[in-house]
């Protein structure tokens, strides 16, 4: 009698552990980052599927299993940089502190420059619905700070055991914002590099910006650390390489602009050439047959989901 119950008892033991371990094996597989040469790119995190620029957004998409998470920084009053595409409180995805909506005529009157970041965490960012995305799920979340933004990746990673990210960080710099959004572009550059360099992530984040200044800035201060050229201009590739004045790491154009003069140019003159922000399952699949380094995307499950085919 006691055999046979403890017969039973292994049994039994041994198909819950078999049972755990093939949940766990599961689990472990979806978070598998995608064995491809092919830099997988999240556009904001994932703006397709949660709000853009959020700490939810970034770990859904390191839960998809991008390589990178591409996000873009602003800096606040008290000099905290922040994730953020506009320096002031887009009306599209914010609301003010008392939870009303922004009109579109005054979203600049909320500039980020001229908030103290615990101003800033009183205006929530992702409750709003985005007429672009109708797939976003609306969480309410506000603006992280870049280092808070990083150290909850890494955490988030390592929780669900999957490789640790790379970051693609923009500078949002405009000449004619200096000091009024932002600082200037010597100050703004230096702060974001800090940011890297003390989460110690230098290794694993390129910093990228449409402006030359801040990109030769970095380029003479920073020499070691990788930049992404990005650009949005008629200029052949030669022409703003020549503009810029020396090699970056990557060239970023709009993917409507890639041609194989392009193509031709930067393997020629070993930049890597990573488009931003392809959505649509057909022109992903059109860019990947061009024989591109990676894809910037609003919507990373649609290309991992081609990628794993």
């Amino acid at each position: 009698m006691h055999k046979s119950l403890d017969m039973r008892y292994t049994i039994l033991l041994c198909f819950s552990l078999l049972f755990i371990q093939c949940k766990t094996l599961k689990k472990t597989t979806n978070n598998i980052v995608p064995e491809t040469s092919l830099d997988i790119q999240g556009h904001r995190g994932c703006r397709g599927l949660l709000p853009e620029n959020t700490i939810p957004a970034f770990k859904h998409a390191l839960d998809l299993g991008v390589h990178t998470l591409e996000l873009d920084v602003v800096v606040t009053k008290d000099k905290v940089v922040v994730v953020s595409h506009e320096p002031f409180l887009n009306h599209e995805i914010c609301r003010t502190a008392d939870g009303t909506n922004i009109e579109e005529s005054k979203e600049k009157e909320y500039n980020i420059y001229e908030m103290t970041f615990a101003e800033l965490l009183q205006h929530d960012c992702g409750l709003n619905r985005h007429s672009k995305f109708p797939e976003q799920k609306n969480i309410p979340t506000t603006k992280p700070s870049l280092n808070e933004m990083i150290k909850a990746s890494e955490q988030h990673a390592k929780h669900i055991n999957r490789a640790a990210p790379l970051y693609n960080i923009e500078i949002k710099r405009t000449k004619e914002g200096d000091n009024i959004y932002h600082p200037d572009y010597k100050e703004f550059t230096d702060l974001t590099i800090d940011v890297i360099k003390s989460n110690g992530i230098q290794d694993r984040a390129t910093v990228q910006c449409f402006d030359i200044e801040v990109l030769q800035y970095m380029h003479k201060q920073y020499p070691e650390q990788a930049q992404v050229f990005l650009v949005a201009n008629e200029k052949s590739t030669a022409e703003n390489i020549q503009e810029l004045g020396h090699i970056p790491e990557i060239f970023s154009p709009y993917w409507k602009m890639i041609n194989a003069d392009m193509l031709s140019y930067c393997k020629d003159n070993g930049m890597k050439l990573i488009p931003w922000t392809v959505n649509e399952i057909e022109d992903i699949k059109t860019v990947m047959g061009m024989g591109v380094d990676g894809i910037i995307t609003d919507y990373p499950d649609r290309l991992i989901n081609l990628v794993r085919k």
